[in-house]
Order: C-alpha cells, then sequence, then structure tokens
C-alpha cells in the first residue's frame, strides 16, 4: 500500500509560480554575465550613453552661447570699424581745412598788405568747379583796397559762357547763363557789403549735359551803371 500527500491547488500553482520565477532569475542572471563576460555590458553602455547625451546637451548650449557672443562682438567690431572710418574721414576733412585756412590765411595777409598800396575795388579770387549733377560751384573774393571810412554797398553779375551737347558729336553751339536775372534767387548770395573783404559762394544750375568753358564776374557799385572791377576764369 502506498501514501500520497494529496496538496491543494493553490499550493501547487504557488510552486509552479515560484519555479518559473526562480527560473527566469537564473536566465537573466545568466544571461548579464554572459553579456559581461562575452565583452558587451549593457548596463555600463546604458551610463555611457547618458553621459554623452548629457556632454552633447552641454555643448550644445555653450555652442549656442558661442555663437551669441561671436555675433555681438562682430556687431561691435562693425561698429568700431564705423566709426574709425567716420573719425578718418573727419580727421582727412580738418586736415585739408586747416590746410586751406592756413593757405587763405597767407593770402589775405598778403592780400591786407598789397591793398592798402592799391585804392579800389578788386577780385583777386575765382574759382569755379563742377559739382553733383548738372550744377558748378564757385568761389569770389572781392576785396577794397586803400583806406576805406564807409563800407562798400553792390552787388555782383556772374556771366557763365557754356558749351551745350550736339546730338551729333560735333561741338555744340554756345550760350550765356547770366545771374541773378537768369536765377533769381541767387540775387540775395551776390549782394555786396563790406569794408575791406567780402567772399561769396554759389551754384549754377546748367541744362543737363552742358560745360561752363568760361566764368566773367564784376562788381557793381549801388546806383552806377559800369563796374568796378571785372575778372574773366577760362576753362579748358
Amino acid at each position: 500500500m502506498a501514501v500520497r500527500t494529496h496538496l491543494p491547488w493553490p499550493w501547487r500553482a504557488a510552486i509552479l509560480a515560484a519555479l518559473v520565477v526562480l527560473v527566469a532569475g537564473m536566465w537573466w542572471w545568466g544571461f548579464d554575465f554572459g553579456q559581461i563576460f562575452g565583452g558587451f555590458n549593457r548596463k555600463a553602455i546604458e551610463s555611457r550613453l547618458a553621459t554623452a547625451e548629457a556632454d552633447a546637451t552641454r555643448y550644445a548650449q555653450e555652442s549656442a552661447a558661442l555663437r551669441q557672443a561671436n555675433s555681438a562682438l562682430q556687431t561691435e567690431l562693425a561698429m568700431t570699424r564705423g566709426v574709425q572710418a567716420a573719425l578718418a574721414k573727419q580727421v582727412a576733412e580738418l586736415t585739408q581745412e586747416n590746410q586751406q585756412v592756413r593757405e587763405e590765411l597767407a593770402f589775405l595777409q598778403k592780400l591786407v598788405s598789397d591793398a592798402s598800396k592799391q585804392v579800389g575795388v578788386s577780385i583777386p579770387r575765382l574759382d569755379v568747379e563742377q559739382g553733383p549733377g548738372d550744377t558748378w560751384h564757385y568761389r569770389i573774393l572781392v576785396v577794397r583796397g586803400g583806406s576805406p571810412r564807409e563800407d562798400f554797398e553792390g552787388h555782383l553779375a556772374v556771366a557763365a559762357t557754356l558749351a551745350m551737347p550736339a546730338d551729333d558729336g560735333s561741338p555744340g553751339r554756345q550760350t550765356t547763363l547770366s545771374l541773378p536775372d537768369d536765377q533769381p534767387d541767387a540775387a540775395g548770395a551776390l549782394k555786396l557789403r563790406f569794408k575791406y573783404y567780402q567772399r561769396i559762394e554759389g551754384t549754377l544750375r546748367i541744362p543737363p549735359g552742358a560745360r561752363v568753358r568760361s566764368l566773367t564776374v564784376r562788381a557793381y557799385e549801388s546806383g552806377a551803371s559800369a563796374p568796378r572791377a571785372t575778372r574773366t576764369l577760362a576753362l579748358s
């Protein structure tokens, strides 16, 4: 006769589950150690991957900060170069202006010494140069010699001989532009009122394509029909 112990089904199920868990744990333990012994450690790789991702994020942030700093430095450098260029241009203009002032001072000193010997009105300086577009800029210096007691009052008359362009390329005809008759707005700048000398500057507006060939300036005293001084400048 044999005696068998009868286990209830819940206990059998629990023992079976324990066996399954034990086998699975042994298999997983064997799998991890197999990876380690075989040269592949998944946990170490995951740790390295997490470190690499953190480093990549940090490097990306540093790169963005460096790009922003580089952009700011480039903007500052461009501004500095602009300021340097403006200062260099201003220095060049001031140097040129200073040279012109020195030349004009020397000219006026000589002029005053000569004017004391010569009585009357004269036009010792007359310059004209082409400006932007169809404009020409002129500069005139009127001087009065001797020892005058009262101011000289009058006006200037400017006559410019213009070479007009021809359609066929041949030399064009010549015409005369008179100020202030042809440009009444220049009358104010051409008025004279001085005791020893006066500078006059103005602009000629000429037809498109024309060129100034000569410029004649006459100084008139108020109430007089004949000019007190005349000067002509011929251009090539």
